[in-house]
């Protein structure tokens, strides 16, 4: 259901956003309910929570390199004699860390939305055929490649190729999210690198460590709109997240990047929302240690304003969370 709230409210609802201090129990509005207001800090570690619990560890001898298949079935390759340390070659056994995503569930869960930069500085959704985090460590110490390694992902992990699939590499923005920026043949990655679609796998190539994607620009080609989501008082980007998953789209999840603290509000302000899309809003915060959350129905129209009422919001686990997403159309 879509609310659209007056002026008065929106500063009634800032006023009382500055009034409470960090992790406090608040009502904003006289015989309004109390609820649980966490710390940046709080929020954080749930997220970390979230990604250490899908985090998949293995050891092996840099001299021999290692071959490596995860959970899902995608398989890492790292060659021999291929890691260094501040530009020395390593030797002896390492510890590979190995985090991978192909849907909205656990990205959500994470914080590890599919937003991808194009080249005005804009931000629009990503379609992903495999989002993958992959380190080496010796004694603790992050490693450097010094060689190309190899991902072989299958295919219907994401319901099959597409052909216009291409390599992403991930950065950590200000805000302390994850942002994709595509790889470019041309500026210095070499020919050897990208995504080499087959008929029922991506072949990977990849030069460096970190997060890397096989990803593609989500298109639709209705006009497109701005949109606005209202969050209860006290919640913010700091404690709070706001995701929007597309009908039909299970591996894709945008995220709105940026807040309006005066009014208390997200925005998707590029204008990349297609109208008429059917979607499901999700506002996750953190309440003692759990998920407070509330998922939306809505389709949209042109600069909507949609409202999460704390009283639209319940509290569950990670896996009931990831459950109520996994199940949305």
């Amino acid at each position: 259901m879509k609310t659209m709230k007056t002026y008065l409210t929106l500063a009634l609802a800032a006023l009382f956003l500055f009034s409470c201090s960090d992790d406090d129990d608040i009502s904003p509005q006289p015989g309004g309910p109390e609820y649980h207001v966490p710390t940046a800090a709080a929020m954080d570690q749930l997220f970390d929570n979230s990604l250490a619990s899908i985090t998949q560890n293995a050891q092996f001898d840099a001299e021999d390199g290692i071959s490596f298949t995860s959970d899902a079935g995608t398989s890492l390759y790292i060659p021999a004699n291929c890691l260094t340390l501040n530009g020395d070659m390593v030797t002896g056994e390492v510890d590979l860390e190995f985090i991978e995503f192909y849907e909205r569930a656990s990205m959500a869960t994470s914080n590890k939305p599919l937003m991808g930069v194009k080249p005005n500085g804009d931000k629009a959704a990503l379609q992903t055929g495999g989002q993958f985090f992959v380190q080496a460590y010796q004694n603790g110490e992050p490693l450097d490649m010094d060689c190309s390694s190899s991902l072989n992902v299958p295919a219907d992990l994401t319901n099959g190729i597409k052909n216009d699939m291409t390599l992403w590499t991930g950065v950590m923005n200000e805000n302390g999210d994850l942002e994709w920026n595509e790889n470019d043949p041309d500026g210095g990655a070499g020919e050897q690198e990208g995504v080499f679609p087959d008929v029922d796998a991506y072949y990977v190539n990849f030069g460096d460590f970190g997060w890397t994607n096989v990803d593609r620009f989500w298109g639709d080609p209705r006009p497109k709109t701005t949109l606005q989501v209202q969050v209860p008082a006290g919640f913010d980007f700091e404690n709070s997240a706001v995701y929007l998953s597309y009908d039909g789209e299970p591996n894709l999840l945008a995220k709105l990047d940026v807040f309006d603290d005066q009014a208390n509000i997200f925005s998707e302000h590029y204008g990349q929302i297609p109208i008429g899309l059917e979607m499901h809003i999700i506002f996750i915060t953190e309440d003692n240690g759990d998920y407070r959350y509330a998922i939306q129905g809505v389709t949209v129209q042109a600069n909507d304003l949609y409202v999460v009422d704390i009283n639209d919001t319940t509290t569950g686990s990670l896996n009931e969370l990831e459950a109520e997403i996994e199940a949305l159309p």
